[in-house]
């Protein structure tokens, strides 16, 4: 059984196909487009699906339109339609000067009716060059059997299915889905059950979306920035910050639409020198949302008596609140997989209808993240021999590359499938050796990144208790790590101010390659630990192709690239 998901109704717009309930493919559209997030979150651009992606999961299934069995799309919109006419719809010429009666987003029409005519679109909007993956469809009438899924049960899905958990406990934490922002729900088996939702306007997921736009940085897009600036700040703003959220006696929470410049200060325009109360800020939201979430799942497992936890949503993105959670929580383990924001749930979407259709729970548990495109040794040849540039063939790519970075050399890395998620592990990834102190600055000048912006470090699985704790395997960098003190001179660059790092664990059998660079840079310098940040520059998606990755290479410092089996060097 073939089941298609899509996600398109706010951003990080992607598609994945599942055979039987295993993943064969997922992406998301920026990587094809070379539109970061593929959209802005913006309610008149609803109706945009994600053709391009959608094209590559078929391609690499191997099958057309007609073949696919389901299709899935992670948004309801009857879940905001309760009520209402749905055989017509009323927008002002200018919907944002005319507020609403009932307190709704004046342009929530329209965004719904982008979502009411996916069917629609699927077969009517394909971009001409791709039109023939419609598969000689010609009305919606003749596609698959095509359900809309609740957003929030699709993150949900997203994670549990793929934990390898068979009981466990889900928390889902994003801006909005349909009518809430937060779910709790429990897994067992096959079944995915609702125990609450926690509704809007109450949301963990907007409070730090603006919070990052009050500090000038892009929401839906810049949160992790403000994670990294709460490091450098001070709780000299927390008692106040802490007001504006408060726990229920139903296990849930809410949150206070404060005037932030009121209580805060004036609004930060973008380039404006950080000042000290920004950091603070950034500070008391973060330690805010730690607190509450802790909160949350305390009494979420005395609720449940379960062991496992399973996180998804953008705030599961927030690996310094999945690092507190892990090792001051209650659960004996989390699981999140690597595309915890609005790109899974497309991935969830199809675990809902297929576990639904099968009656079975997945056998699969996600090992790694690699389900994007991948290109051969004789693909990426005809790209470099038309480009008509000097290259070499190592015999070994990896101690080439390695040798490279014992010298302090940076390097970008295209091996294999590409990663779905916002993480680089590895596949597209540029990489560098931490020992040298300036290493971070050199990188984010290269990525034309702010200073304050950490970098992370990778290593071999085998090794990761030397130089971090807790020790755990951690695959998708998707919790922080404590550098142990002897070991912090050895990797200046990959240390936070705090302390701490955003680790990922690197395995022999699921990233053999990724593994052998690894190790070969230890058996070079003594520290089995590399820099691993990902492949692009400021406001441009990861590299998804051979041409993206020159494109990158050329228009920036790096000194090196290693792609597939073929090395380039800069005189």
């Amino acid at each position: 059984m073939y089941t298609l998901g899509l996600n398109a109704a706010f951003h990080d717009s992607s598609a994945a196909i599942l055979k039987d309930g295993v993943p064969i493919a997922a992406a998301e559209e920026e990587r094809f487009t070379r539109i970061k997030h593929g959209k802005r979150p913006v309610p008149f651009l609803s109706y945009q699906l994600p053709f391009h992606a959608i094209d590559y999961c078929l391609r690499e299934a191997g099958i057309g339109l007609r073949e696919v069995d389901r299709i899935a799309y992670s948004f309801d919109p009857s879940l905001c339609l309760e009520g209402a006419d749905v055989s017509s719809m009323t927008l002002p010429l200018e919907p944002s000067a005319q507020p609403r009666e009932d307190g709704r987003h004046p342009w929530e029409p329209l965004f719904l009716a982008g979502i009411v005519n996916a069917p629609r679109f699927l077969v009517g909007d394909w971009p001409h060059h791709l039109s023939q993956v419609r598969d000689g469809i010609e009305s919606a009438a003749e596609l698959p059997p095509f359900e809309f899924v609740e957003h929030h049960l699709s993150h949900a899905a997203s994670t549990y299915y793929v934990s390898g958990f068979r009981d466990a406990a889900v928390l889902t934490m994003d801006g909005r889905g349909e009518r809430d922002s937060t779910l709790f729900a429990v897994g067992h088996g096959a079944s995915l059950a609702k125990v609450r939702e926690v509704m809007l306007p109450n949301s963990l997921g907007v409070l730090y979306e603006r919070v990052t736009e009050h500090l000038g940085f892009l929401h839906s897009s810049d949160e992790y920035k403000v994670m990294a600036l709460a490091s450098y700040g001070s709780h000299a703003l927390l008692p106040r910050f802490r007001s504006l959220v408060n726990l229920t006696a139903e296990g849930g929470y809410e949150t206070a639409m404060s005037d932030l410049a009121a209580e805060f200060g004036p609004v930060r325009r973008r380039g404006e020198p950080l000042e000290g109360r920004h950091f603070d800020l950034a500070a008391a939201l973060q330690t805010t949302l730690e607190e509450t979430v802790m909160d949350l799942a305390f009494r979420f497992q005395r609720e449940t008596g379960l062991d496992d936890l399973c996180l998804a949503g953008g705030v599961a993105l927030n690996c310094v609140m999945n690092g507190r959670l892990r090792d001051q929580g209650p659960f004996r383990r989390i699981f999140i997989q690597p595309a915890a924001g609005d790109a899974g749930t497309a991935l969830g979407a199809a675990f809902v209808v297929d576990a639904r259709e099968r009656g079975l729970a997945s056998e699969y548990t996600m090992e790694d993240a690699y389900l994007g495109p991948a290109f051969d040794a004789a693909e990426i040849r005809r790209v470099l021999d038309g480009a008509h540039l000097a290259y070499e063939e190592p015999p070994d790519i990896a101690e080439a590359t390695a040798a490279l970075l014992a010298e302090d050399k940076i390097a970008g890395w295209f091996q294999g499938r590409m990663e779905f998620g916002p993480r680089a592990l590895g596949a597209r990834s540029i990489v560098a050796s931490p020992a040298d102190p300036d290493m971070k600055t050199r990188l984010n000048a290269i990525k034309q990144r702010e200073e304050f912006r950490p970098v992370a470090p990778a290593v071999v699985e085998e090794r990761a208790d030397e130089f971090f704790a807790p020790a755990a395997p951690d695959p998708f960098m998707i919790f922080i790590r404590d550098v142990r003190p002897e070991k912090a001179d050895a990797i200046p660059s990959a240390r936070h101010i705090d302390g701490t790092a955003r680790v990922q664990t690197v395995s022999r059998h699921t990233a053999p390659l990724f593994h052998a660079l690894i190790e070969a840079v230890g058996q070079r310098t003594g520290v089995p630990v590399i820099v691993n940040t990902s492949f692009n520059t400021r406001g441009e998606p990861i590299v998804c192709t051979p041409e993206d990755a020159l494109a990158c290479y050329f228009t920036t410092s790096l000194d090196a690239l290693a792609i597939g089996p073929y090395l380039l060097r800069k005189r």
